[in-house]
């Protein structure tokens, strides 16, 4: 009874890293950073630098639009939407926040941040009512968050709040992942000289701060992309850009809703790390990443990790469906399909 067990953990084995990449096809060239994805009425909407908004057909990649959303030249590294629209601000100050129809992609500014210390990390929508926008933090490091309730001022405004940064404190404006949310929880991920976990309660409104033992210390380190499947479990990956190769303490999970994480697959990784996604229905068990040198694959809730592809340049992905994933960055849109 014992031989036989080698062999079923190598079965096992086979079975956890069973995907493979069936192909993978740009389906978009463009002198572009792309750094923000959101799916819609079968295409990937995308914006980028030098003011470029615009979208691919998913089954038809020659249907593409694309338009300018200011004559500035403007960073865009984030993008969100609801059921009638898209929104997208840029980096650096002033921030301008755009609301683009999705109908007839007439933009307008909806609200513009004009604080010179303005840079805005990520934007996210909780649901149609709700929606956060995380900056870098004011000279005093004053958390600072801009918001949008439909049930309160049903406009943009900034939000003052009590909690404070840390000196070095901020975000990464790498793939606007560093913000998720469930239905009574938001999270935030920072980096830099401390890599900590804000976590709001919708209920009370309150935040919390958890520290983390993921890689910080330095600007360039800490977590850059968060993800969460529900109230208690989600998953982190970053690293330090600086030093792409490095894969020690820049991969972690929690099961207890960010209070606590415990650090995965350390030295065992393919490095530097901007995008994470959960695979939809999978609970958790099935996890994409992108970084600069690698696309990788997780089979068991984040504890090892596969690199399926060598592709350099990816920034940010997200999932269409059950075996296909929308990636985006320099240059490029590229639509990889997995089989298992």
């Amino acid at each position: 009874m014992k031989k036989p067990l080698p062999f079923l953990f190598l079965f096992l084995g086979i079975l956890t890293f069973s995907q493979q990449v069936e192909s993978l096809t740009t389906i978009l060239n463009d002198k572009i950073s792309i750094r923000a994805l959101e799916i819609y009425d079968g295409k990937v909407w995308y914006s980028g630098t030098d003011s470029k908004f615009g979208c691919v057909d998913l089954k038809n990649f020659n249907n593409q639009k694309q338009i300018k959303l200011s004559e500035k030249k403007l960073q865009f590294r984030t993008l969100a939407q609801d059921k009638t629209s898209f929104y997208a601000i840029n980096i650096e100050s002033p921030a301008y926040f755009f609301k683009i129809d999705k109908k007839s992609l007439k933009s307008q500014t909806i609200f513009t941040d004009t604080t010179k210390t303005a840079f805005y990390d990520a934007l996210h929508y909780v649901n149609e009512d709700l929606a956060y926008a995380f900056s870098d933090s004011d000279k005093d490091n004053n958390l600072k968050l801009a918001v949008f309730n439909s049930k309160g001022r049903n406009k943009w405004y900034l939000i003052e709040n009590e909690r404070k940064l840390n000196p070095g404190e901020a975000a990464f404006a790498a793939s606007n992942t560093n913000i998720a949310s469930t239905k009574n929880y938001l999270w935030i991920a920072t980096g830099g000289k401390a890599s900590r976990i804000l976590r709001l309660a919708f209920k009370n409104e309150k935040f919390e701060i958890f520290d983390t033992p993921f890689i910080q210390g330095e600007s360039s380190q800490g977590m850059y992309s968060i993800d969460f499947i529900n109230d208690k479990f989600g998953i982190a990956v970053g690293g330090d850009y600086t030093k792409q190769d490095a894969n020690v303490n820049n991969i972690a999970t929690t099961n207890d809703g960010g209070e606590t994480w415990q650090i995965q697959a350390s030295g065992k990784n393919a490095g530097y790390t901007t995008c994470v996604k959960i695979k939809p229905n999978s609970k958790g068990k099935e996890i994409i990443s992108v970084g600069d040198q690698h696309i990788s694959y997780s089979s068991d809730f984040g504890k090892t990790w596969k690199k399926i592809s060598d592709e350099k340049g990816f920034f940010v992905c997200k999932w269409v469906n059950g075996n296909t994933i929308v990636l985006a960055g320099k240059d490029k849109i590229s639509l990889l399909k997995l089989k298992f």
